[in-house]
């Protein structure tokens, strides 16, 4: 009997909906802005979650990284607080001591920073320029599909090579063979030696896809690096050695080599796979914390707009109301009645609001380059809570409506 009075009622609601269609469609306005923001952001922060956990499994969960310091965010090289400016630099000889270790298996010093390619007067947009030697599928993932990498005399020299990621490479050569030729990066001539293809799940921000890999000593020498932000030593344990095993290592190595005191404070940090994934969850959970409070706003304009459409609904259906209560129905069947008239309202709003939002946050993730699921937890909640905003803010109409004298109402005009 309930689920037939429902239907009855979500029928009556349809129809009420397409007799007020600009009405209606200005209050539903208020809930797909609402959840379509929760939802595009919510896509888009799984989307990233998903692709730093993905690098991280290519990585090896054991894998950490030396820095000179570790910020949450990105200090300006100009102005360092006092903290960071007496810290010495990392260096590459620090890197093959650690590298030296019986409980290291790989560990380099990296570096990184960003330019153009240009090739024949073509030219793409800024790439990012990594640092690194033969061994950067090992912490990276992906695969070499043309040419080599480089030689250790390449490596140690800083000679001007460079293997180029597949798509930036292809965006200034096209279908030109590419092995052997000049190409300008950041306005700095260098020679092609191999064609690298990254992985499919690697996470990169927009507008700084890896498009060069050279020798560290070759960046270091031709371009100015941020020493404080952009180089890093990547650690890789040896198979069986426990992650804490290996940083106690790499920690008493580097202090040795620093010669600081036992009473001394380690003037580098190193930062684990999931100080890295704690590091973006916390940015990402304020973001999108902000998210949700700005697209509450919407959910709360809207919530406002359907007490007043069915306000307005229950004026304008007072002789009805009043027919069905002479022919018996109660006050908890005219309540039921505009409570799933007001669900019916916010939840096509909330149906059309998340895919509006999917949609949206697809396109966003596709032109990060990043693979994003759909967040089947977050799109059940987006649904339950827009129609539970029908509920509350249709339940003052409702009681109002439920409330009217049956005779008063008859004789309303």
């Amino acid at each position: 009997m309930l689920g037939e009075n429902i239907k009855s009622n979500v029928s009556i609601a349809l129809d009420t909906l397409r007799a007020n269609k600009l009405r209606s469609g200005l209050t539903i306005l208020g809930v797909v802005i609402g959840v379509s923001t929760v939802m595009m952001m919510a896509a888009i922060v799984q989307g990233i979650k998903e692709q730093i956990v993905r690098t991280i499994e290519i990585a090896g969960p054991t894998t950490f990284y030396v820095l000179k310091a570790n910020s949450s965010t990105p200090v300006n090289p100009d102005r360092l607080p006092k903290w960071i400016r007496v810290r010495p630099d990392l260096s590459d000889a620090e890197a093959r001591r650690i590298a030296e270790l019986p409980e290291i298996s790989y560990a380099a010093i990296w570096g990184q920073t960003v330019g153009r390619l240009e090739y024949k007067g073509e030219r793409t947009q800024n790439l990012s320029i990594n640092g690194a030697d033969d061994r950067f599928v090992e912490i990276q993932g992906g695969d070499l599909v043309q040419g080599r990498w480089f030689t250790r005399p390449e490596v140690m020299s800083g000679a001007p090579v460079v293997v180029l990621e597949e798509n930036a490479a292809r965006k200034v050569f096209g279908a030109e063979s590419m092995i052997d030729k000049q190409v300008k990066v950041a306005s700095v001539p260098m020679t092609v030696i191999g064609i690298y293809q990254k992985a499919g799940n690697i996470f990169e921000p927009p507008g700084q896809a890896i498009g060069v890999i050279m020798p560290y000593q070759t960046l270091d020498h031709q371009f100015t690096l941020d020493k404080t932000n952009a180089v890093f030593i990547p650690v890789k344990p040896r198979k069986g050695v426990p992650a804490a095993d290996a940083q106690e290592a790499v920690t008493i190595a580097l202090r040795e080599m620093r010669g600081l005191r036992p009473a001394d404070k380690n003037n580098f940090d190193l930062i684990t796979q999931d100080q890295i994934l704690d590091t973006f969850n916390k940015i990402t959970g304020v973001f999108f914390l902000v998210m949700i409070v700005l697209s509450s706003v919407g959910l709360m304009v809207g919530g406002i707009g359907v007490m007043a459409i069915m306000m307005v609904s229950v004026s304008n259906r007072t002789r009805e109301i009043g027919i069905r209560k002479a022919v018996g129905a109660t006050q908890k069947e005219i309540l039921l009645q505009f409570l799933v008239e007001a669900a019916t309202l916010t939840g096509i709003g909330g149906l059309v609001g998340i895919l509006v939002g999917l949609t949206l946050g697809r396109l966003v993730t596709m032109f990060m380059n990043i693979d994003a699921g759909v967040p089947v937890l977050l799109t059940v909640i987006a649904v339950t809570v827009s129609v539970g905003i029908g509920i509350v803010f249709g339940m003052i109409p409702a009681r109002r409506a439920a409330k009217l004298d049956p005779i008063e109402a008859l004789r309303y005009e």
